[in-house]
Parts: C-alpha cells; sequence; structure tokens
C-alpha cells in the first residue's frame, strides 16, 4: 500500500455517510499516535476553567486514581464508537457516561466545551505537527464524530462542523480560563501519571517538554510557566522530525492498526469496570425508544471490537508530549 493511498480513498468518500470509517482510518492507521497527543493535550485544557477543575478536585478522582481516569475517558470514547454511535454497545457506554454525569450538576455549555477540546484538540496538533495535512474530508469526519457523541450523550447544541467546534472553544476559553489553585492541582496530578509512563531519569526532560509544546493561555491558567523559547523550539523541532520521517516510510500494513493497552487493565475489562467505583455493578437504563442494550458485565476487546480479549481505543495518547505511550507507527 503506497503511503498515500488511504487518503485518496478517503477523498472519494462522503463523509456525511462514511464518518465513522474515515474516523476509524483516519486514528487507527494514519494518525495513531499523533491524534492520541492531541487528545491529550485536549484533556489537559479542561483544567484550564476553575469550574470543571474544582469539581474534578473535589471528587479526587485524579489524585486517587489518575491513571484509570485517564484510560477511562480514552477507553469509553472508543467504545462508543467501535461499533457505531447507534449500535447496542455504543448506547450502553453512552447510558453508562450519562449515569455517572448525572450524579453532578454539570451545566450543558460546559458538556459542549469538553466535547470540542476532543474535536479540535487533535485538529490542532495535527496542523502542527501532523506528517501530512488533513483533507476536507477528514475534518468533517472529526466534526461529525464528535456531533454524534454530542447526540448520544443527550448534549444540546453541539455544532456539525469543524469551524463550530473551533468557534465554540475559542469563544469558551476566552470567557471561561483563569487561573485557580484546583487547576494546578489536577494537572499536577495529571502530570504525575505521565511521568510515570517513562524511566525515573527522563521524568523531569519528558515534562518540561510536555509544558514546552502548551500554549501560553492554557499554561497560564495551569499554573505553570512559559518555557524558555528555545525549548519551545526544540521540542516542537523533535515532533516535527518524527514526522517528516513517517512520510517518507511506509503505510500502516492493514493487518496492524494501532493499540491501545490501557495500563489500569491488563487483562481486559468490562464496561462496568469504567468509571468511579459507586457506579459500577448497577443497573443501565435503556435510552428512549430502545432496547435493554448490551450488559455490562461482557468483557470487550479494543483490539478488534469484539468478545472476550485486551482493551484497545480508537487510536492513539507519547513521547514528549502530553499522551500515553503506544507501539510506534
Amino acid at each position: 500500500m503506497g503511503r498515500y493511498s488511504r487518503l485518496r480513498a478517503i477523498q472519494r468518500m462522503d463523509p456525511a455517510r462514511d464518518y465513522e470509517e474515515i474516523f476509524r482510518l483516519l486514528t487507527r492507521y494514519e494518525f495513531p499516535w499523533d491524534y492520541q497527543q492531541g487528545v491529550s493535550v485536549a484533556f489537559l485544557r479542561d483544567f484550564g476553567v476553575p469550574r470543571i477543575s474544582r469539581l474534578l478536585d473535589r471528587t479526587q478522582e485524579f489524585e486517587k486514581a489518575g491513571q484509570k481516569r485517564y484510560d477511562d475517558t480514552v477507553l469509553f470514547a472508543y467504545e462508543m464508537a467501535v461499533d457505531g454511535f447507534g449500535s447496542a454497545r455504543g448506547q450502553a457506554a453512552a447510558r453508562h457516561l450519562n449515569r455517572i454525569h448525572g450524579k453532578y450538576r454539570i451545566p450543558q455549555q460546559d458538556f459542549r466545551y469538553v466535547l470540542a477540546t476532543t474535536v479540535v484538540g487533535p485538529k490542532r496538533w495535527l496542523e502542527r505537527f501532523g506528517w501530512r495535512p488533513l483533507c476536507a474530508n477528514e475534518l468533517a469526519a472529526l466534526a461529525l464524530v464528535g456531533h454524534r457523541m454530542a447526540e448520544a450523550m443527550g448534549i444540546e447544541g453541539a455544532p456539525r462542523t469543524m469551524e463550530g467546534f473551533e468557534e465554540l472553544l475559542d469563544s469558551y476559553e476566552a470567557e471561561m480560563f483563569a487561573y485557580d489553585p484546583a487547576n494546578h492541582r489536577v494537572a499536577n496530578a495529571t502530570f504525575r501519571v505521565m511521568a510515570g509512563w517513562y524511566p525515573a531519569p527522563l521524568r523531569t526532560l519528558v515534562g518540561r517538554a510536555t509544558l514546552a509544546l502548551l500554549d501560553e493561555p492554557l499554561l497560564r491558567a495551569l499554573g505553570f510557566p512559559v518555557q524558555p523559547a528555545w525549548l519551545r523550539s526544540l521540542a516542537a523541532s523533535a515532533v516535527r522530525a518524527r514526522s517528516a520521517l513517517l512520510r517518507l516510510g511506509p503505510a500502516r500494513p492493514r493487518w496492524r492498526p494501532a493499540r491501545f493497552a490501557p495500563r489500569s487493565y491488563p487483562f481486559g475489562y468490562t464496561l462496568d469496570d469504567l468509571g468511579p467505583a459507586w457506579a459500577q455493578s448497577r443497573p443501565l437504563e435503556p435510552l428512549p425508544g430502545t432496547g435493554t442494550g448490551t450488559s455490562t458485565r461482557t468483557r470487550t476487546s479494543a483490539g478488534n471490537g469484539t468478545g472476550p480479549h485486551r482493551a484497545r481505543p480508537p487510536a492513539p495518547r507519547p513521547t514528549s508530549s502530553p499522551t500515553h505511550r503506544e507501539d510506534p507507527p
């Protein structure tokens, strides 16, 4: 398969109809590592909003079980998308996630923003560091996946286009980004989790490089110093060098989609395992107009989307950026 064969195939697709397949190709074959880096940066952006970080700080989920909280976030997205958002599996994941969120009084505005970070974050990372530009069909598919996730979760007023998601994110951050001690505590707990993915001698260097890749408004909101210009340039150049090498290499073969092995579940997981302990082993109410969905005790595999095996999400978490390690492309 040629390096640009999948791009040509994606350009022939209709994103309104084929957005899930485009998303699969983008996240598991074309940009698995880079997509996950964008998701991880999006993860950090949530903490720049005091109203969000205070809730997260109050629950202590990141302090007590930061790795699990991180893994669960990725796995929920995987469970909703792997068989399609309208599938029994996707709807069961949406119900479980809504039940967890339902314990808290979260404004729709905050739900829309968090969703927008997961759409815009990968897009902007790929604009900076991808081995090739995203095409129009890929941008449309990313936005439609975000819109379908909003529908599955009952989030009102979500955009359908990338332009709409970017406007939503930028206007929300202009209004809501502000420093708060809770921002710093939750971000610190997350960085401690990320540092644990690397050998001890590299952790300080990786932490500094990660900060160097974040934008100044986010750093100010999290209470971290802006890194020196030389370090920002060096970190960006290192990631771009990786992309240049990928551009010259072969395409990822069909038989080797990107794998994600969540550290919290080395032997696999069930849907009921995801989320805080208080949410486990409780029945899921069916969505309006649907059946009972799938059992929460079905052991799932993120590797191939079937039966009882190991788990794996839609692509991608790191090296010198805020993300998780995965098999190199």
